[in-house]
């Protein structure tokens, strides 16, 4: 079963008690932000303190860290302290305002073994978005949205048309690399019924799920990237149809007065088994 990124919650990686908290809440992964959420005269000091907060046990969820870009004057000990210090307490590294493959190459060079995740966050991104993708080390994309919307200087909308371009860039490149790819975050923190619009555009658009700003999000954005009782039900009724259907010598049946066909069936078996992973979270 492929890992639920439903809820990718960021954390300030120079902020103990946030960190000790994490490893309670219902997140299906957590971001160790060294990056936009720590001030720079605390960088130093943050990543030294990694070590002792990533050995608690988080359980099942996915612990991605966020280095700074190699580009500033912490980016490259962030890199080395992952391959020496913090080797093996992190799943995943995410490198920032990633334009293009080279960036993920400057980091692999230095970090030979753990996954690597990409901001996808600058305009140049969008245009290497398959580029991107293809890299043999990634295995994550985060969209930067916020970051994105300053560089092309967009107004603010509920719709997010301005971000639909980039956004569908890059959620094609994943699904044709076989990446995991998660949405931006949404700031308005205590709007709720916002927030459930955001979520349920971009489950409708593909995503794996969303990454959050404050835990009291994380409900909405987990009841909005998991299957609904009805598609579950639906899934398994495709399925024992079209067995059913095979079994007599036919190449298609109907559920519910739709066709079901192979694509169908691939899609329902799809669904189960992210419910199950969802499941297997809880347990």
């Amino acid at each position: 079963m492929a890992r639920p990124y439903r809820s990718v919650l960021y954390i300030p990686a120079a902020n103990a008690r946030a960190m000790d908290k994490a490893c309670d809440l219902p997140a299906d992964a957590i971001i160790f932000d060294l990056e936009d959420a720590v001030a720079p005269d605390q960088k130093s000091a943050a990543r030294d303190g990694l070590g002792q907060a990533l050995a608690q046990d988080y359980g099942p969820r996915a612990r991605i860290l966020r280095i700074n870009a190699l580009a500033t004057e912490w980016g490259r000990d962030d890199a080395l302290a992952c391959a020496g210090a913090l080797a093996g307490l992190v799943d995943a590294v995410l490198i920032p305002k990633v334009d293009s493959p080279a960036d993920l190459d400057a980091v692999a060079e230095l970090i030979p073994d753990t996954a690597l995740w990409a901001m996808m966050e600058t305009p140049l991104g969008m245009l290497n978005a398959a580029a991107i993708a293809a890299h043999p080390r990634l295995k994550g994309m985060v969209m930067g949205t916020n970051d994105l919307a300053k560089d092309l200087g967009t107004r603010f909308r509920a719709d997010r048309l301005p971000m639909m371009a980039g956004l569908g860039m890059c959620l094609l490149a994943a699904r044709a690399h076989g990446v995991t790819i998660v949405d931006g975050v949404f700031n308005a923190f205590k709007d709720e019924e916002g927030l459930r619009a955001e979520c349920e555009q971009g489950r409708d658009m593909g995503f794996d799920g969303k990454t959050l700003i404050h835990p009291a999000q994380l409900a909405i954005a987990n009841d909005a990237f998991a299957p609904t009782d009805a598609e579950i039900d639906l899934a398994r009724r495709q399925i024992e149809a079209f067995d059913q259907a095979t079994a007599q010598g036919k190449g298609v049946a109907v559920v519910d007065g739709r066709i079901v066909e192979n694509l169908h069936v691939a899609a329902a078996r799809a669904t189960l088994d992210r419910a199950d992973a969802i499941a297997a979270m809880a347990q």
